[in-house]
């Protein structure tokens, strides 16, 4: 009750998730070692004193154009308020059917559930069966001093045409972009030009590895060029 009363200013929805959702914690091979809060995972003092790193998803659906949907995070975010991303960046949770590690089935689970939550994409628009999951990465990000990220992403791509209908609570606005608008995004988060920011994790895999995949998605090509096996270790 402690860190509530700390935390009084918190927005109420966002204080909810953190205290009732609990992450999956994993060591760097991504084996399960426990779990707990969203909040706990995410204080930076637990991170730094504890190495607690959590299971994530970061979700890239494209539309039939292949053009790539990005949220802006809502104001009320707890961590990285305001910054754009990736189409949707949430976690698995410690529940069974978000544990399953066969062919990345618990991530892809919880993405389903997170493109409705934040987005208001109906289940029956992103059928679970329809993620492909391209690969993992593990990296360490400060938000504000007291809040960060560690986490073990799994990386999902999806290409549908969906229905958007973004929850407030979650996000601030969302568009569609080309490789080009992407680039040109880039640049003015890099310049520092109209308030422009990009969540750390999302500049990770575009610098890393967003484009190569981004071809292959049009050549459809993309299950022979996901690698699985390999956590890129990008801290």
């Amino acid at each position: 009750m402690a860190d509530i009363l700390l935390d009084s200013g918190m927005d109420e929805v966002q204080k909810r998730l953190m205290f009732d959702d609990e992450c999956i914690l994993v060591d760097e091979n991504d084996r399960v070692v426990g779990h707990e809060s969203k909040y706990n995972c995410h204080l930076m003092e637990n991170i730094e004193s504890k190495n607690w790193l959590h299971r994530a998803f970061s979700v890239f659906l494209f539309n039939s154009k292949y053009e790539l949907l990005l949220q802006q995070r809502s104001a009320t975010k707890v961590t990285f308020p305001l910054v754009w991303t990736n189409t949707c960046c949430s976690h698995p949770l410690y529940r069974e059917s978000e544990l399953i590690e066969e062919e990345a089935l618990g991530a892809r689970n919880a993405a389903q559930r997170k493109l409705l939550d934040e987005l208001g994409i109906p289940a029956e628009d992103v059928p679970v069966d329809q993620f492909i999951p391209v690969g993992r990465m593990l990296y360490k990000a400060p938000s504000d001093g007291k809040w960060g990220e560690h986490e073990l992403d799994y990386l999902l791509f999806i290409i549908r045409d969906v229905n958007v209908n973004p929850n407030p609570d979650e996000v601030a606005d969302v568009k569609y972009v080309n490789k080009e608008q992407l680039k040109e995004l880039v640049r003015k988060a890099d310049g520092g030009e109209e308030g422009l920011k990009l969540s750390p994790w999302f500049r990770l895999v575009v610098d890393n590895f967003l484009f190569k995949w981004w071809d292959h998605a049009e050549k459809g090509t993309l299950k022979e060029a996901a690698d699985m096996k390999t956590i890129h270790k990008l801290t």
